[in-house]
């Protein structure tokens, strides 16, 4: 979707750097096992709306394998802004797809052909979804 458009001018912004160790020292979140539960949660919701784009975009069902299927699990272990990067990731990503998805319905709904726009939903996606990917192992996403 990369329509998007914002009145915001991001060429002198900076990017501040994790908080590093002693940063995560001052904040505790929950135990690992939990958080990964957690975050297994959210990344099935969103694969369950990614089939229901891919669908409407008439491909085959995906079943996540391997490294996508235990991001949550490696997320969770990894921690610290890793982790957190991950499930911001997922969340903006949900919110893409819920947005996106509306749309096709409310198009399908009205007997409009939604092949393309939901084609280019998908292709979107793959590319959020392995850019959150890398945020756990960098080294997967240049390949």
């Amino acid at each position: 979707m990369n329509a998007l458009r914002h009145e915001f001018d991001l060429a002198h912004a900076t990017m501040l750097p994790p908080l590093g160790d002693a940063g995560q020292a001052a904040v505790q979140g929950p135990p690992a096992d939990e958080l990964a539960q957690h975050l297994a949660a959210r990344w099935d919701a969103l694969h369950d709306a990614a089939d229901a784009v891919a669908q409407l975009a008439q491909l085959a069902h995906e079943n996540p394998v391997g490294a996508i299927a235990s991001l949550p699990a490696r997320a969770a272990q990894t921690g610290g802004w890793r982790c957190d990067a991950v499930a911001n990731g997922i969340d903006d990503l949900t919110l893409v797809m819920q947005t996106g998805l509306r749309a096709l319905i409310a198009a399908a709904d009205e007997g409009r052909d939604t092949t393309a726009a939901a084609l280019t939903l998908w292709r979107e996606f793959h590319v959020a979804r392995q850019a959150i990917c890398a945020f756990v192992e960098p080294e997967l996403a240049a390949a």
